[in-house]
């Protein structure tokens, strides 16, 4: 999938040399039965575009960034976003909302900032099995 073609579906934006961020993109194909979401890793060229298109200062702490309806959701937002998406009992995760944003990026930017020594870092990037492939936009 091109980076010019115009995506109706959500793009999580990830890291894919992070072992916690794969697992969640593994989660995630696991239990998106509608296929609404799309991955791009964060070095891509897509990714680099969307990331400058909608003026993202920096990628520090932000391990997981959700491009939906054209727009860039980050942190603790984005994952209650994506997970409120998926639908199902992942709904719930809704209920997060009801703490303050500055308490909730409290613990995300405490878990990225962490994720390399307590989940582990890949050598290489995320690489999809062919089967799911259509699902990352790698350009």
């Amino acid at each position: 999938m091109g980076s010019d073609i115009e995506i109706s579906k959500s793009v999580i934006l990830f890291d894919g040399y992070c072992n916690l961020c794969n697992s969640q993109v593994n989660s995630i194909l696991r239990f998106d039965f509608k296929k609404f979401f799309y991955f791009s890793n964060l070095d891509s060229s897509f990714s680099k575009k969307v990331i400058k298109e909608n003026k993202v200062e920096s990628l520090e702490g932000k391990t997981i960034i959700l491009y939906h309806n054209n727009k860039i959701i980050i942190k603790s937002n984005a994952a209650i976003k994506i997970a409120y998406l998926l639908g199902g009992f992942f709904k719930i995760f809704i209920i997060f909302k009801i703490l303050p944003n500055f308490i909730r990026d409290g613990i995300y930017d405490i878990i990225s900032r962490n994720r390399y020594r307590w989940f582990g870092k890949s050598d290489s990037c995320y690489i999809p099995k062919k089967k799911i492939l259509d699902r990352f936009i790698n350009d």
